[in-house]
């Protein structure tokens, strides 16, 4: 499991994802008192949007691949920075 401390906006999208989905698995549970629930949940919602983030950043840079006039990938336009 990722470590629960560690700064979200330097993790992957797979560490991210994993501590998420620890998160939730927690929270379903229904082990958990309430105020570490609200915590939880919290740092939940800013893995969820940092994982939202860079999904949107793949999709950009998908979306950014060149095609010939055959349809095949030709290379990649630099991204826009948003």
């Amino acid at each position: 499991m990722a470590d629960p401390q560690a700064p979200i906006e330097k993790m992957s999208f797979e560490q991210a994802l994993e501590e998420l989905e620890a998160i939730v698995s927690g929270l379903e549970g229904g082990n958990v008192p309430l105020d570490q629930s609200i915590a939880r949940y919290e740092r939940g919602e800013a893995l969820r949007a940092h994982c939202q983030k860079l999904l949107n950043a793949a999709q950009a840079k998908v979306e950014k691949i060149r095609l010939n006039a055959e349809g095949q990938p030709a290379g990649t336009e630099p991204l826009d920075p948003e």
